[in-house]
Formats: C-alpha cells, structure tokens, sequence
C-alpha cells in the first residue's frame, strides 16, 4: 500500500509550491517554509528564498510567536485534568496577589477577562523582558479595560499570567514544564525558548522599498508563556496531530475537544470565527480551521488544521508583515482537501448491538417535527430532524442509564427515557421536551395533553 505522501498528485504538489512562492514574492518575505500534512504524516514541504542556495527546511527553527498561547493552555489544561484546579476557579485561589485575581481562569483562556491586550510601555515584544520583571511590571495600574466576561479582548498579559499560574501550581518554571509536559512527550525536539541553530534570523522589509532591517529577538521573561517558542514546520505539524486528535501522554482527546468549543461570541466584524480555550476557531469556504497564528518583530506564523479533511498547514516566514500568513496557511489546507478529497474509511457495522437500545432507534416527535434516532458507536445516541432543519445533538452515555448532550442546542441536556408500569418506553425526555412515537401521541404523557377527538379535517 503506497503512503499518503506518494499519493499527493503532482498537479496537487504543484499548487502548493506555486501558493507559496507567490506569497514570498508578492509578501516580498526574507524566506518562508511551509509544510503539509494529511492523514497524522507530512506529504508535502516546500520553502522559497531571497538568497540563492540558503532556503530553510522543515528543521530550520522560526518564532512562532502567539501560537505559544496554545501550548500554554495545554498546560493549564493538563492542570485542570489532574484536579489541581477548575476552570471557574478565580485567578486569585492559585496566584494571590496581581490585582486581577476576580477573573477566572476559563476567562483567561478564552480572552475574555476584560485585560488589557498589551503590556505597560515600552512595546515588550521588542525590549528585553528583564524590564518587566513582576507581574504588577506587566499588568501596569490600568488592569481592567472591560468588565470580566462581557465579551472577547485579545490580551497578552492574560497569559503571562496562566504562565506564572502553571509556574505557582507546579513549583517549576514555565520552560521546564512545558519542555516536560508536552515537548517531549510529542518528540518535539526541536522546539525551545531560545532559538537553536539552524534558525532564521528575523527581518523588518521597509514598506516602500525592497530593503531590509534586523529586527532584535528578545527574551520576553514572564511574557514568555504569550509569544517566546520557536520552532519548525516539522515540530509543529507533529503538535497539529495533538490538536486534531489529542494524545493521552499529553492531553486526552476530550480536553482537547473542549479546547475546540468558543469560549465566547466573538467581536462583529473582527473575523469570522471565534476563540476556544488557547485556539483560534475560523469559518472559511465552507471548512473549519482550528490552531493559531503568530508573529513577533521579524517572523510572522500560523498552523491551521482542518479535522473533517485530516490535512494540516504550518506556513513561518522570517518578516515583520506584509505576508498575510493565516490566508496562506489555510490556502494550503484548501488545495489539498480540494484537489484530493479526504476518501472516507469503510462502512462498518456496530462490532455489538444492544437490542434495548436498537428499539428505541427510528422516527420520534416533537409535538409535529419529525426527527430520527440513530444508534452510534459507544452506546451513543444521534438525534437529528428528519428535514435538516431543527436542532439536533449527539448524546453520550452516562452511568446511571441517561444520556448527556455533546453538541449544538442540547450540549449538557440530559435525555432520559421515561418508560410505563410495565417498562415500555412512553415517551423521551430531553430537557423537558417529549418526544413520541407519533405527533402528539394521546397515549404518551404529552404536557398540556391532548385533544380527545384526534386529528381532523377541515370539514371535521
């Protein structure tokens, strides 16, 4: 059997040279790497350059700038896992002290603490982090610019403090745990702080001329957590296999799901998507991308993963702006899931079936909408109108015989199955909806009843 990687067609391959060369050229970028993945393994990799000869590769280290913010929840996250802390916990229960302590740790995640997007003066991406060396350095007297919770306001500093968050709970610094915790685990050996050869140098291109200017690459300090990692396309393809499917040695799969959910509505007219839990969550042509972007003076980033296609993108660039690297990232996403649509995995039936189950499956009513239950794997359940429109969910099993909702209007609704003396199912309950066998069952127990002479005509 070939691999995914020999069956990427040359028209395909093609594209994507051609995408990201125009990109370079067009962004007018120092170099730029970009790489593809499809199905868990790297099937295309392509680089372009100003200098003849010197194109980077996939293990040639970038900064990656913001997409540092996801590994940073990840951390959090695992902290979560364990039972060292909830998310609706105060800041203030595990890091006293930095005059913010009222917002909650899930409001941080999702940005949407009401703190400030930058730091105090001077610019912290471009001066040395020992200028901020406390946390009251970073956050300045202006904490609060919104109230906490009310709405979605990218905040820099709100890291720095999960950062010092993960470095209080676990008694280590942030770079130990995070190399620890989830570098080494994913063999993402050539992911670090500080930047280790080979590795790009960082450039600033004058707006209106074709000339260059080198930008610093400062240790942030505790900024760090928000923007410090570098890495490859190599490494970072291996973190978007996490992303799409998690991995129990770092993250199980549900936390990392739950990273994928919006944490809150996001700005009108910012962008079409919204922010998970340390994930950017975008909406375009039709497919969904989840993952980052990044950029710090001199290197812009962004890794994007589209899970119904299973095909990922990490494009770095060594240039302060002037390249629209989210575009380009998902352009590459979007030439291959195009060009070589993802071939569906076989039909197999249920390795078991549960006949108790498997009878309640088929048609059910609510009042006069007609829906259809399904039976998935997992004693799951999948509720969806039979018209397309309506609300539907899947539901997931839970011990005491109930089912929980796991998505759209229904996620966290509890469905029951409410039965007879004799133990025939009457009716199901799904967060106070009845749903029948028939409309408007008289034999089920529909709220506010029904009427006793039935359905009827118009001359009835």
């Amino acid at each position: 059997m070939t691999s995914p990687a020999e069956q990427l067609l040359p028209g395909t391959r093609r594209a994507l040279l051609h995408r990201v060369a125009t990109a370079q050229a067009e962004g007018r970028a120092p170099s730029l790497v970009a790489a593809v993945q499809r199905q868990g393994q790297i099937v295309w990799d392509g680089s372009r350059s100003c200098v003849d000869g010197h194109a980077p590769d996939s293990d040639t280290q970038f900064r990656i700038g913001s997409l540092t913010k996801t590994f940073t929840a990840v951390l959090v996250l695992r902290l979560r896992d364990e039972g060292l802390l909830d998310l609706a916990d105060p800041l203030e229960k595990h890091l006293p002290g930095t005059g913010a302590g009222e917002v909650t740790l899930h409001q941080l995640l999702g940005h949407s603490a009401g703190l400030g997007a930058e730091t105090t003066a001077p610019w912290w991406e471009r001066t040395p982090g020992s200028l901020r060396p406390t946390l009251a350095d970073v956050l300045g007297e202006q904490i609060a610019m919104h109230p906490p919770g009310h709405r979605h306001h990218y905040s820099n500093p709100g890291y720095t403090l999960l950062g010092s968050l993960v470095e209080a709970v676990r008694g280590a610094s942030w770079e130990e745990v995070l190399r620890r915790e989830v570098l080494k685990p994913l063999g993402m050996h050539r992911t670090s702080p500080r930047p280790q050869a080979p590795h790009a140098g960082g450039w600033a291109v004058h707006p209106w001329a074709d000339a260059l200017l080198p930008e610093p690459a400062e240790d942030l300090g505790l900024m760090a957590p928000a923007g410090q990692l570098w890495s490859t396309t190599a490494d970072l393809l291996r973190f978007a296999a996490f992303l799409a499917e998690g991995d129990d040695r770092v993250l199980a799969a549900a936390s990392v799901e739950e990273m994928k959910q919006p944490s809150t509505p996001p700005e009108p007219g910012d962008w079409d998507g919204n922010y998970g839990l340390g994930l950017q969550l975008i909406r375009r042509k039709g497919r969904t991308f989840i993952g980052h972007t990044g950029s710090l003076p001199g290197f812009l980033a962004a890794l994007w993963v589209s899970a119904e296609d299973d095909v990922a993108a990490v494009v770095l660039v060594n240039a302060t702006s002037g390249l629209p690297i989210g575009e380009v990232a998902a352009d590459l996403v979007d030439i291959v899931a195009e060009a070589e649509p993802r071939i569906p995995e076989p039909w197999r039936p249920l390795p078991e079936v549960d006949a108790e189950l498997l009878a309640l499956t088929g048609p059910w009513y609510w009042a006069t909408r007609a829906n259809v239950l399904r039976l998935t794997a997992d004693r799951g359940l999948e509720l969806r109108p039979v018209n397309g429109q309506g609300r539907g969910a899947r539901f997931t099993a839970r011990p005491d015989g109930t089912w929980v909702g796991l998505d759209g209007y229904y996620a966290g609704e509890t469905l029951r199955i409410v039965r007879n003396d004799d133990g025939t199912v009457n009716h199901l309950d799904l967060g106070s909806f009845v749903f029948t066998r028939e409309p408007y069952d008289p034999a089920a127990a529909v709220p506010g009843g029904v009427d006793e002479e039935g359905w009827r005509g118009l001359g009835d």
